[in-house]
């Protein structure tokens, strides 16, 4: 028994290590009349007429159905059926570099899309793992179906990495519209009990957060500050607003209800309070974004 496997080239099994095998197992007792009492039929078996009947040309799936395959042609050249070119898949490890399977690691679909990821990077990512075109890391689906041949799957066993997830995703939150985001990001916050009803804001900055944000959480965590008084922690407050600052922040906010609202006039705003308080701007500009939007930093770090 021999077969050229589309992923681990050709393998050869003796027929004397098959065992025979059952075909259909007995209809459990009680069971009605008709072709359920004829008996239940067992995978191997099932799997080839379903196939057949399918017209099913190849079949890809885990390396553990290896020693199933063998069965499975033997079947088929008993049906006089057309035999599918058959390729075995490894397995994909979890971070850890243990196996995931339904009852470890196993994450839903929609717990991704609660987590902010979108479809074409999951789509993007997922294609990557154990399958590769040249160096290419980011496609698009037209691309995955163009290029796509069952051919360069990878032999040895690929690793989930969250962190090559995120980085696949920030792209295409980039790549996203501005509009498209906002509606994602307006239903982020009405989970959170955030009403957003001001879509134009919300995509003005969905526009500013996304190149720093990896998934659609981060910009919900961000733009969510538009909509919500700031609520800064004692920590922050502590921290950053001391009574060093304090006469400077006062100072500061008595000159910009006179100024023109642009970056230039704030900027020189915040100048002459530096200069008039002998402050740096490490110290000043901490203060302001706690007071401002509850927090120290406005933007996370650029998703590496």
């Amino acid at each position: 028994m021999n077969w050229d496997d589309l992923v681990k080239g050709p393998i050869t099994i003796s027929n004397d290590e098959i065992d025979d095998l059952i075909i259909l197992r007995p209809a459990p007792e009680g069971a009605p009349e008709g072709a359920a009492a004829l008996g239940i039929p067992t995978y191997n078996f099932a799997v080839v007429v379903d196939d057949w009947d399918m017209r099913i040309t190849h079949v890809f799936r885990g390396d553990e159905h290896i020693n199933n395959t063998p069965w499975q042609i033997n079947i088929f050249r008993a049906l006089q059926a057309p035999l599918p070119r058959f390729g075995h898949c490894p397995i994909i490890l979890g971070d850890d570099g243990l196996k995931l399977s339904k009852r470890r690691g196993a994450v839903s679909v929609t717990a991704y899309q609660d987590a902010g990821y979108l479809p074409e990077a999951m789509l993007n990512y997922l294609a990557r793992l154990g399958w590769s075109h040249g160096d290419d890391e980011l496609f698009s689906i037209e691309q995955l179906v163009q290029w796509f041949d069952g051919s360069h799957m990878a032999r040895s066993p690929a690793q989930w990495d969250p962190a090559k997830l995120a980085w696949v995703n920030a792209h295409y939150i980039k790549a996203a519209t501005d509009s498209r985001l906002s509606l994602l990001v307006q239903s982020q916050l009405a989970t959170r009990g955030v009403v957003a009803a001001d879509l134009p804001l919300l995509e003005r900055a969905s526009a500013l957060f996304k190149d720093r944000c990896s998934t659609v959480v981060e910009l919900a965590d961000w733009t969510g500050m538009l909509f919500v008084p700031a609520q800064a922690s004692a920590d922050e407050l502590a921290t950053h607003v001391t009574d060093a600052v304090k006469p400077a922040l006062q100072a500061l906010r008595d000159k910009l209800t006179t100024v023109a609202w642009d970056k230039a006039a704030i900027a020189a705003a915040m100048k002459e309070a530096l200069a008039a308080h002998q402050l740096k701007m490490p110290q000043l500009a901490p203060a302001v974004r706690v007071l401002v939007c509850g927090r120290a930093q406005t933007l996370l770090s650029t998703p590496s």
